[in-house]
């Protein structure tokens, strides 16, 4: 199975009866990276289910190739430098590919070296429109981008909240300054100006002082491109100053460690992402498994999984492990999963992604379109 225990991996996992735990053979190793630990790591919870559960159910039905899977999983902590080095150390264990990584930064920067070393990499999250601009072969993603949910948000401003004063805020990082940016080029060429478009720093704890020039500048609609730590203590610090502007984010705000945050103040909280993946008849029998074990099947827990079946459909298509057969098996097959039929553009992006309007009501995430 594995030739060494890695300091910055979580585990070789075992998944119980559903996973081989044999020490015969190789097999074929997969990993995991992502936010295990940190304030991202709700996302890590997500997709770690999501992949343990796939590989279980692959390993139950004989495997891949008459092979079974070994899954290891590593933490990067949602950290470009981290993933670095997480990648580099699987590269050391000749995984056959690696699922993830999860926030966009990390899952640049470590793109970086599967590149390099020809490993195929599958992220079911990252949205940044760089990770597949740069020309890269080997990496794909079974989510959408960023300039597309940017389209989505931008349109809901200019649709429902027109005239009203907007503010842009982001935090700096790929992901969420990606997203700010592509908001505010949409709505200017709109017409639309925004009455505030400026930056915070992640990890801190008061944005009281952003929050008091926010209500000073009378801000009716405040758009945040980043993940749910900050906005969830903006959104409650705001409260506090009797300041409740309608607040809009994307796809980093639906874990429910934003509401667990913002508690009541959140209610209204509208964000952008996929159509539910609950409520495909495919996905059914791994949600009704899952959360028979009690197991969330929310956000980017069933993208995970469908992210595993792609890649063992690749690897059956090519009748082969090879990353060389496998790229090309991804690129010229639609392959079937819990989130639907999933087809792969030259660049490693979907044909045809999807993004809707949810919202935060009563400590539930609704669909709103």
């Amino acid at each position: 199975m594995m030739r060494a225990k890695l300091a910055m991996t979580v585990a070789a996992v075992s998944l119980g009866a559903g996973l081989w735990t044999g020490t015969a053979h190789a097999d074929i190793t997969i990993a995991l990276a992502g936010p295990m630990t940190g304030a991202a790591a709700a996302y890590g919870e997500q997709t770690r289910a999501g992949v343990e559960a796939a590989v279980a159910d692959i390993n139950a039905k004989g495997g891949l190739l008459g092979q079974k899977l070994v899954l290891t999983v590593a933490d990067d902590a949602c950290d470009a430098k981290q993933a670095v080095a997480a990648a580099n150390k699987l590269v050391g264990q000749n995984v056959a590919a690696v699922i993830g990584h999860v926030c966009s930064g990390a899952s640049i920067a470590a793109s970086n070296v599967y590149g390099e070393e020809g490993i195929v990499m599958i992220s079911p999250t990252a949205t940044s429109p760089q990770l597949t601009e740069r020309g890269l072969k080997n990496v794909f993603r079974v989510c959408g981008r960023d300039d597309q949910q940017g389209e989505v948000a931008a349109k809901l401003i200019a649709d429902r909240f027109k005239g009203k004063k907007v503010a842009i805020i982001h935090d700096k990082q790929a992901y969420g300054q990606g997203l700010a940016e592509d908001v505010k080029r949409r709505l200017n060429a709109a017409g639309i100006t925004e009455t505030v478009f400026t930056s915070i720093n992640a990890g801190e704890k008061d944005y009281s002082s952003l929050v008091t020039r926010l209500k000073s500048e009378g801000v009716d609609v405040l758009y945040y491109g980043g993940y749910d730590q900050e906005l969830g203590l903006i959104v409650r610090q705001a409260a506090d100053q009797q300041f409740r502007p309608q607040v809009i984010g994307a796809d980093g705000i639906q874990p429910q460690s934003y509401w667990n945050i913002a508690g009541d103040t959140a209610e209204g909280t509208m964000f952008t992402f996929s159509p539910d993946p609950q409520r495909n008849p495919s996905a059914k029998p791994v949600v009704e498994a899952m959360q028979a074990k009690n197991i969330r099947t929310d956000g980017f827990t069933l993208f995970a999984y469908a992210a595993v079946q792609t890649y063992a459909q690749a690897v059956q298509k090519a009748n082969s492990t090879k990353s060389a057969d496998v790229e090309k098996a991804l690129r010229a097959n639609p392959f079937d999963t819990v989130v639907g039929k999933l087809e792969f553009d030259g660049k490693g992006d979907l044909k045809q992604p999807g993004y809707v309007v949810w919202a935060w009501k009563g400590g539930d995430k609704v669909q709103m379109d």
